[in-house]
């Protein structure tokens, strides 16, 4: 079966990282994707708000890097979650699990943007990116895929 996601959107608000347990860096997000105008309609973009999910090093950088309104590109999956409210009612989440998220803005586009927008992340002043102008962030690795099966703060275990 092929479960693959390739997306480009933006972040409907900041990132909000967390660690599970053990310690593993866990960050969401909200990313907004434009379907694009649909035949016969009046004309108006439709858009999708999607739940993003980043683990480890990836988590990291994200959380550091990005804020409300950055243009991203992400490769990952779908997954589904069930829980229960408060009240008792069954519930079921679907949110894509990103093992690669590109950074769509340059570090000017970025710094101008956040200038528009308010602040940077956390409201500290945007930090300068690893290694210098212009230099990649570190690709990741086969161990910042995913969660790990015991550490997953999503399970019912």
């Amino acid at each position: 079966m092929i479960n693959s996601v390739v997306l480009v959107g933006r972040l409907v608000a900041n990132p909000e990282m967390r660690y599970t347990p053990s310690g593993v860096a866990v960050t969401s997000f909200r990313l907004a994707v434009d379907r694009g105008r649909a035949a016969g309609e009046d004309g108006e973009r439709q858009t999708d708000f999607l739940d993003i999910v980043t683990w480890r090093r990836q988590a990291e950088l994200c959380a550091q890097y990005l804020s409300k309104g950055a243009l991203v590109g992400l490769e990952g999956r779908i997954q589904t979650r069930q829980y229960t409210t408060q009240d008792g009612q069954p519930r079921r989440a679907w949110e894509i699990v990103a093992f690669r998220v590109s950074f769509l803005e340059s570090r000017a586009e970025r710094e101008r943007r956040e200038a528009r927008v308010g602040a940077a992340p956390g409201g500290a002043p945007p930090p300068a990116a690893p290694g210098g102008e212009g230099s990649d962030f570190p690709a990741p690795g086969p161990e910042d895929f995913g969660p790990p099966d015991d550490d997953d703060p999503f399970s019912d275990q």
